[in-house]
């Protein structure tokens, strides 16, 4: 990876645990009202930081990462609802494109559309996607020991794993009913998962013409089950998938 400082960012603490533990060098800086953590992973320079929950939050920390940090390429970690057939609890997704599900200008600009841009679909970069995609591919294989102790595997019914990657979708509604899941399903059948940040992010990066890569772990399927365990599957789960990933991603 050729930046000179790569943002790293997630939305909720428990998602970059592994990741601060891994920090070499930290330093924290206060901007507005967030931590950004600065320091080396994996012999490359990055600013850690917690964007909060929601599309602004999550917009105006990638501003502030470009801007005030010389931020040259974006990583965003965390955890996401599954909406495809096939997308279980415990597989990765890798976003390829993000959309904003809740954003509606009708009549003014078709469903979706972020208006005076011409699109809703906002795509990751490739290089880095595909970075991202043989590092978990590599992680997950059925050849490769498993990250998590058997304790945990069992407790979250998690079996291998699958490494999945095509359309995310974004919005500031946490999808926790079956009604909400199949509504977004029939609206948005090439979507496999729904989260609240990625496509702000996607959004500025575009913006700014800065480089960047999405990958979630599914903590539910966005539905009646959604708040069962969740602070104890980031912990246990999906914060030890982001440090592997990133550690095979950013060493490789």
């Amino acid at each position: 990876m050729s930046a000179t400082r790569t943002g790293i960012v997630s939305a909720i603490a428990q998602e970059q645990e592994g990741l601060l533990a891994a920090l070499q060098g930290p330093r924290k800086v206060r901007h507005g009202s967030r931590d950004y953590t600065l320091g080396t992973l994996w012999g490359h320079e990055v600013a850690l930081v917690l964007c909060g929950i929601g599309k602004v939050a999550a917009a105006a920390t990638t501003t502030s990462l470009i801007v005030e940090f010389g931020c040259d390429a974006l990583l965003f970690t965390g955890v996401a609802g599954g909406l495809a057939e096939g997308v279980r609890v415990g597989d990765v997704v890798i976003a390829d494109t993000l959309l904003q599900h809740d954003l509606d200008a009708r009549p003014l600009y078709p469903q979706y559309e972020v208006p005076d841009t011409g699109r809703a679909l906002f795509a990751a970069d490739r290089a880095l996607s595909d970075r991202l995609h043989a590092a978990a591919q590599a992680l997950f294989s059925p050849h490769a020991p498993p990250l998590l102790d058997a304790q945990t595997r069992h407790e979250f019914k998690l079996h291998a794993p699958q490494v999945h990657r095509g359309l995310i979708v974004s919005g500031d509604r946490f999808i926790s009913t079956r009604e909400g899941s199949d509504a977004l399903r029939l609206a948005l059948p090439d979507a496999l998962a729904v989260e609240m940040e990625g496509a702000a992010v996607a959004q500025v990066c575009h913006d700014y013409g800065v480089p960047f890569a999405l990958v979630r772990t599914l903590s539910d399927r966005a539905d009646d089950t959604a708040h069962l365990d969740f602070g104890r599957f980031i912990r246990a789960v999906a914060s030890a998938y982001s440090t592997a990933l990133l550690a095979a991603m950013l060493a490789g």
